[in-house]
């Protein structure tokens, strides 16, 4: 089963408040989810951050992927002291060749 590490939204309208949680990459945002790790407050100055580190190295040792917005909520949140390959999220590619194993050619070469 292929987890992620993402927020699901929680609060009143204009008034966000965040829950981290591992889910499974299908389920919906805010729907079943695995397990809550933490939570995100933006709505004070400074936001909010607060994590169970144990719990985050558990999932991130499990394989569970970190979204682009949780990974930088991790490193912001100073919990470096975590794996840093663990903290690197995905990111797409746009480039077809790269999931086809051919090389991309160099920017600098002549095409003929």
């Amino acid at each position: 089963m292929a987890t992620t590490i993402r927020l699901a939204r929680h609060g009143a309208k204009k008034h966000p408040f965040y829950r981290i949680v591992v889910a499974d990459r299908r389920a919906p945002r805010s729907g079943r989810r695995l397990d809550q790790i933490g939570t995100y407050d933006p709505s004070q100055d400074p936001p909010k951050v607060i994590l169970e580190e144990e719990k985050l190295a558990l999932w991130l040792r499990r394989g569970a992927r970190p979204s682009l917005t949780v990974s930088q909520l991790i490193k912001r949140g100073g919990f470096s002291g975590l794996a840093q390959r663990h903290l690197d999220p995905v990111q797409p590619t746009l480039d077809p060749a790269a999931h086809a194993g051919i090389p991309a050619p160099d920017p600098g070469e002549a095409q003929t």
